[in-house]
């Protein structure tokens, strides 16, 4: 399938590494005009090369936070003089951090809200005035699969990857009229970094190996397996792209038949 992406300017946040790095690749497998986001400027050089390897096509990167409101407008100036007008959005941070509730004050709170939710809201701003000069666009919000059953330990995550539910099922029908199509994507167990991280701190809360976890977590999955970074890009690439010309207010659950809930 064509997926129409030659040559437009997809946006990806968060993707020095991990699921960012992953969507990106496939953006630039397709010949999207990728721009890459993250704080880390050794990763963001890494992940150039390793896409213009592994794709043929090389894309650019712009290096700040996605916490800083005066980043963000950058990066979305430097974007549109380098390729036109951005096409495809993809929001994209890691998580907030693991925990309950009587773990977190306020300001831990307010970092989780400003991580998960306020940057997604910064970058859609910043981004629609071009999408709508141009004919209509495609933003897509990376959460977690918290948003049909919640996980335990997550309390953070959990609240605020609602909230872009709420945000994306609205600004479907707000923006429908664009040719704007807004959707979300959520990953369940995908073999990254941040995995790693979650098993680590459930391993060592029960008192058991990494590996024990890791294998208590593939029986819950009918495909008995975690899913890799590429099949949650594919995904990605299609539901950002003109191929995509009538699904729009969706979550989308990546996780291997994992989450029960209908």
């Amino acid at each position: 399938m064509d997926l129409g992406l030659k040559d437009k300017c997809a946006l990806v946040m968060a993707s020095s590494a991990g699921l960012g790095k992953a969507i990106a690749t496939e953006f630039a497998r397709e010949g999207a005009n990728v721009m890459l986001f993250s704080p880390f400027e050794e990763e963001l050089k890494q992940a150039q090369k390793d896409i213009l390897a592994e794709t043929g096509k090389e894309p650019s990167y712009f290096c700040g936070s996605i916490t800083n409101a005066e980043d963000i407008k950058k990066l979305v100036e430097i974007t549109v003089a380098k390729y036109g007008a951005i096409f495809a959005l993809v929001n994209n941070t890691g998580g907030p951090p693991a925990g309950t509730f009587d773990t977190f004050d306020d300001a831990a709170w307010q970092n989780a809200y400003e991580l998960t939710l306020l940057s997604y809201i910064r970058t859609i701003r910043e981004v629609l005035p071009h999408m709508r000069a141009n004919g209509g666009g495609r933003i897509l919000n990376s959460t977690s699969s918290s948003i049909k059953a919640v996980l335990d330990n997550l309390i953070l995550s959990n609240t605020f990857r609602m909230g872009v539910v709420g945000l994306a099922k609205t600004l479907s029908q707000e923006l429908g009229k664009d040719n704007i199509l807004v959707n979300v994507i959520a990953p369940g167990r995908i073999g990254t970094a941040r995995i790693d991280y979650l098993d680590k701190v459930r391993a060592d809360k029960a008192g058991k190996t990494v590996e024990e976890i890791q294998k208590a977590a593939f029986a819950g999955i009918p495909l008995g397996r975690y899913g890799t970074p590429q099949e949650y890009g594919k995904l990605a690439a299609f539901l950002c792209s003109a191929a995509n010309t009538f699904i729009t207010g969706q979550s989308v659950l990546v996780d291997g038949g994992m989450v029960k809930a209908i």
